[in-house]
């Protein structure tokens, strides 16, 4: 019997949390997924992130009348992730399940989702919307962009991240103890996780209320996950002043040819090229030094940990794309 803990971060789920228990409510029983695995939710976690509606009401009323679902308050608005990574530190379950408050994500595909972490022996299970996001095509094209940035940053393993997620409950444990402020959930995840599967899923569209990601949020989000990357965005400076350097050299070997053959016809223009041209990329890779040892204090900021222990050995992708 596998033991499912949900965790659910609320900015305005006054309309829609009642609904989403409402779903949850037959999986709190003993059952079996399509592919045969027993498990059963035994909590239901609903972080209240400075809430800018009365969820506070609606999460007090379902923690007195349902024995499964535990409300945690946040003091101020610390946005999804940390408060994600807020609900995962309470968790019980031999698996966590992140789900939105707004009911895109329907709580009958976490059978589904355990199949595919059995089946594929993987910690981390993402789902794989089968259908367009319901948003305008700008916003699905900015998180297309996003998440193709994400893999390009050396996340390639994970793969496209998505917030509905089932995440081994040991791991989602270790990695809330471990990460400091400001972390991208998904970057996080990509230091402890070696590799990521995904369920096939059908998307809903949200309930009763738009979104509250304006696209100023969306962009903060978006570079929130940039800054959290580790050292990547930053060797790019490095690579940059090594590409100048051999520019320069190159422009030098030029201007010093139109000096000695006297194409140089402004007197100087030749040295103080050679001067500009090599210091500049000089400059440059040095940065790119500094941004590096940089990299490596911001990776210590943010609590990328050096380990994490679990019950089980992980066996890494099968040989040859074999299950």
């Amino acid at each position: 019997m596998q033991t499912i803990s949900i965790v659910v971060p609320v900015y305005q789920g006054e309309l829609t949390l009642e609904t989403l228990l409402g779903e949850v409510e037959p999986l709190t029983k003993e059952q079996s997924s399509p592919g045969g695995v027993p498990f059963r939710v035994t909590e239901v976690i609903l972080v209240h992130d400075g809430a800018i509606d009365r969820s506070d009401v609606v999460i007090s009323s379902l923690a007195e009348k349902l024995s499964y679902v535990a409300p945690i308050w946040l003091s101020r608005n610390f946005g999804q992730h940390a408060a994600t990574l807020a609900g995962m530190s309470s968790t019980n379950g031999d698996w966590v399940v992140t789900l939105d408050e707004d009911g895109q994500q329907d709580p009958r595909d976490i059978g589904g989702f355990l199949d595919v972490a059995v089946h594929d022996d993987v910690q981390l299970v993402y789902a794989q919307p089968t259908n367009e996001p319901p948003h305008g095509f700008v916003r699905n094209q900015f998180s297309a962009f996003a998440k193709w940035i994400f893999q390009r940053l050396g996340h390639a393993h994970i793969g496209e991240f998505n917030s509905f997620r089932l995440i081994k409950g040991e791991i989602a444990r270790g990695l809330a103890a471990y990460c400091g402020p400001g972390v991208y959930l998904d970057v996080a995840l990509s230091w402890v996780v070696g590799r990521a599967a995904r369920c096939p899923v059908m998307l809903r569209r949200e309930r009763a209320r738009p979104s509250a990601y304006s696209y100023s949020r969306l962009i903060r989000h978006f570079w929130n996950l940039v800054l959290t990357s580790g050292t990547g965005p930053l060797r790019v400076v490095t690579f940059i002043g090594i590409a100048s350097i051999l520019l320069g050299i190159v422009v030098s070997a030029y201007a010093l040819w139109g000096k000695v053959t006297g194409h140089a016809e402004i007197p100087g223009w030749a040295s103080l090229l050679i001067v500009v041209s090599l210091f500049s990329g000089l400059t440059l890779f040095s940065l790119g030094v500094l941004a590096e040892y940089l990299g490596i204090a911001i990776t210590m900021a943010l609590g990328k940990p050096l380990y994490l222990i679990t019950s089980r050995p992980y066996r890494g992708a099968p040989p040859n794309g074999q299950k």
